[in-house]
């Protein structure tokens, strides 16, 4: 027989056990969440209590969920958001802090980077849905992506320089985003600017209201899902790369990628589709 100090004992460890059991649930929740619909992945970015900070666990599994993306042939689209009340406050503070040494820091801004990399190298667009704050490398993030829908209340900062830390690596997508003048004002001063403002200096490319961030997101996706995956694959890549040349070998690049689009079969059934006034059924070869 069990005595009731023996009872009340049993009783104090199961709830212990419980309390232990749901905060390992919490720790084991994916720090990215990936969700399917008619060719369309979203990615999550899934630490909403910690504003989505970029710790270096979330950038291995931010970078993972891409190149598992950038292999699948059946989504067209990428959509990249936030759980929780921001898209994104940047990297984790806390973890940098704690790490304090300089191969840590060269090794958690070296796979940022690759993220970021991994974003511009993706087959498919990838589109950023900001409905908060993006701050610091979520800034980045969003600059990063190909495109970017925001909600009015969304908020853009590059606010390192307050704790006395210049975003250097968040100044490279800026500077490819918006006017220097513009990107520099935003890395010396920490400020935010609104949604609104974002757009006009061409950080995002739609700003609708809340309500409607979803729909917009997925009106924008549904349009490039229309198209040839193989030409969209094919521009995207030749797009960044003829970014960073001369106008003169930009060109070359440009000829080079649209001969060798024109011989791909989705090419040859748009044409044909064009001509016979029907829709074409895309072979994505």
């Amino acid at each position: 027989m069990i005595g009731p100090c023996a009872r009340e004992e049993n009783r104090m460890n199961t709830q212990i056990n419980q309390v232990t059991a749901n905060a390992a649930d919490a720790t084991e929740a994916p720090l990215v969440l990936r969700q399917d619909a008619e060719g369309v992945a979203t990615l999550t970015l899934n630490r909403p209590g910690q504003f989505n900070a970029l710790s270096r666990p979330m950038l291995e599994a931010l970078l993972a969920a891409l190149q598992a993306l950038a292999a699948d042939k059946s989504v067209r689209v990428v959509v990249l958001a936030g759980a929780g009340k921001a898209f994104c406050a940047g990297h984790d503070l806390k973890e940098m802090r704690g790490n304090y040494t300089k191969e840590f820091q060269q090794a958690l801004f070296r796979l940022c980077g690759k993220v970021m990399m991994q974003i511009i190298a993706m087959p498919q667009p990838v589109i950023a849905r900001v409905h908060g704050i993006a701050t610091a490398a979520g800034c980045q993030l969003v600059s990063m992506c190909d495109l970017a829908v925001a909600a009015e209340p969304a908020r853009f900062a590059v606010s390192g320089i307050n704790v006395g830390l210049f975003c250097a690596t968040p100044s490279v997508g800026l500077a490819r985003n918006m006017g220097r003048k513009e990107a520099f004002e935003m890395l010396v001063t920490g400020d935010f600017i609104d949604a609104a403002e974002a757009r006009r200096r061409g950080l995002v490319n739609r700003v609708v209201s809340s309500e409607e961030l979803d729909v917009e997101v997925s009106r924008l996706a549904a349009s490039i899902c229309a198209k040839s995956p193989v030409a969209i694959a094919m521009g995207k890549q030749m797009f960044y790369s003829q970014l960073e040349m001369g106008m003169d070998a930009a060109y070359q690049l440009a000829a080079e990628t649209m001969a060798c689009n024109m011989m791909s079969e989705d090419a040859a059934e748009g044409i044909d589709a064009f001509m016979a006034k029907r829709k074409p059924v895309w072979q994505g070869r």
